[in-house]
């Protein structure tokens, strides 16, 4: 599928509840791939013949990364299907979601009230194609863009996102956050808004929160 350099990609790790080790996770261009085998350096073409077989005969989308003192195989994650990834347990959980939604719409407001009308038709439009990117129904059309902007969350039914795509969105959330506002002052304000959380879920959301990159931004 693809065979990339070090630079080319970014690459993280998530922790999740029933692994004891996080799992390494690469991005590039909005898809989502999760480690599944490491050669040495000294193995190149055997690194390569692996990845032809996982591309060219079984149809797996898979990276090759060429890195100076090693080669990788990336295959992609499905992460709209429950369990995707070959059993990584990639799946969202309601109060990921709960938690990702009232930062995007806490950030939103904020750019609404702070900045005017202009900024926050700006932001619709910048926060639909993240939304596309990461192909999320709510980036379908504006109107699904402006409703996952200002739908009540208690009220109305959570979106179905995974726990990975969920990572990228408040990547770009935060990414967006900067460039608006200037700083990163606007987390403080965002994050005030999982007061309305249960003390049960808005604990859940903030732990996952911590434990990964996203602590580095949030």
């Amino acid at each position: 599928m693809f065979i990339l350099k070090r630079q080319d990609v970014e690459i993280s790790n998530i922790r999740l509840p029933e692994k004891d080790q996080p799992i390494p996770i690469l991005s590039y261009q909005g898809q989502t791939f999760r480690l599944l085998k490491v050669f040495p350096a000294s193995q190149a073409e055997e690194a390569r013949v692996f990845w032809r077989d996982l591309t060219d005969n079984k149809g797996k989308a898979c990276v090759l990364l060429e890195e100076p003192d090693r080669f990788s195989i990336w295959g992609k994650v499905r992460l709209d299907q429950p369990g995707g990834g070959g059993g990584t347990g990639v799946e969202g959980c309601r109060e990921h979601t709960l938690g990702a939604i009232l930062l995007l719409q806490a950030v939103f407001f904020d750019i609404e009230d702070l900045l005017g009308d202009r900024q926050a038709a700006k932001f619709r439009q910048n926060i639909g194609e993240v939304l596309q990117k990461l192909q999320l129904p709510e980036g379908e059309s504006a109107a699904a863009v402006e409703n996952v902007l200002t739908f009540d969350p208690f009220e109305g039914q959570l979106p179905s996102w995974g726990d990975l795509k969920i990572m990228s969105l408040l990547q770009s959330l935060h990414e967006l956050g900067k460039v608006y506002f200037g700083n990163k002052n606007f987390t403080g304000r965002a994050l005030d808004a999982l007061q309305d959380m249960d003390d049960g879920d808005r604990n859940k959301f903030s732990k996952w929160l911590t434990q990964g990159p996203l602590a580095k931004l949030w």
